[in-house]
């Protein structure tokens, strides 16, 4: 892979860790619900009327966008509203890796090597350290709401190997376009009417700037480049550059949002990183060693 290549994974990590950054500033002033509605509504509109529908798996899709999209980002943006610091979430987002791994075992009978097992085990230490030290910053709420947004993840991933090979475009297009109606319907009947109008009438420049981050930086240019790379290279070459997504969510959320960094957060943070090595970088060494 040739420097600038190297480069641009290692900015799609950032453009995704600083995601976290402005999801935060974002449901600080406006209903994590309706926000999340938002940004699928932009997400997918005008690029549907540029993007083929897709007939052969259309309820695969759908499914995906449901689970994906509705499901996990609704998690994850209330969980952020009531009470998850951006850098912890972005950290708890990665056990989707472990999830993908869970999913799989339950549903295809696909059984996790002794590498993944242990990759796992080290990553949930370090979630389980994390639980003991909530307070205001991180609540109970919060903290599970981000963690089912990670397993949402996980089962998202499972559906997508099941859709095989679909163009990026047309699953976010489509699948954002499936996650607005319920998310949109949600919002009503949770945040109500008149807290949404509310929200409209005080929009600031700082929303405007967090859904456009949102929408077309982290969404279509994040993962257009990601698929691009993805096209190109193995993907044993390119995932692993996903590590660095946590550590560019706490970095971005200590420089911009003065998140505190307790010795705790660096244990937590150094037992997850350490279990997703394990599970992505350690089996891949094995092979490449048996293989010369």
């Amino acid at each position: 892979m040739p420097i600038q290549h190297i480069l641009l994974a290692i900015l799609v990590a950032a453009v995704w860790g600083c995601n976290f950054i402005f999801v935060k500033l974002g449901v600080h002033e406006m209903p994590p619900l309706f926000l999340c509605a938002l940004r699928f509504f932009l997400a997918s509109v005008p690029a549907i009327f540029f993007i083929r529908w897709p007939t052969h798996a259309f309820k695969m899709v759908a499914l995906y966008g449901i689970v994906m999209f509705a499901l996990q980002f609704s998690l994850l943006f209330t969980g952020m509203a009531v009470g998850m610091t951006a850098g912890m979430a972005g950290l708890l987002s990665q056990t989707a890796v472990f999830f993908s791994i869970f999913f799989a075992a339950i549903f295809i009978g696909e059984i996790p090597t002794i590498w993944q097992i242990m990759g796992a085990l080290l990553s949930f230490t370090g979630i389980a350290l994390a639980a003991t030290h909530l307070d205001g910053s991180m609540t109970v709420a919060g903290f599970l709401l981000v963690i089912a947004g990670a397993a949402c993840l996980g089962l998202g991933n499972l559906i997508a190997r099941k859709l095989g090979h679909i163009s990026t475009a047309t699953l976010v297009g489509w699948g954002s376009l499936i996650a607005f109606p319920p998310l949109l319907i949600v919002s009503l009947l949770i945040e109500g009417p008149e807290h949404i109008l509310s929200s409209l009438h005080h929009f600031s420049w700082l929303v405007l700037i967090s859904l456009l981050y949102i929408v077309y930086i982290s969404t279509w240019v994040g993962y257009g480049a990601w698929s691009w790379l993805l096209g190109r290279y193995p993907v044993s070459l390119v995932v692993p550059f996903a590590l660095l997504v946590p550590v560019f969510a706490m970095l971005c959320s200590i420089v911009f949002l003065n998140e505190s960094f307790e010795p705790w957060k660096m244990t937590v943070t150094g037992l997850v990183i350490a279990g997703l090595c394990i599970n992505s970088l350690v089996p891949r060494l094995i092979r490449k060693k048996k293989k010369y």
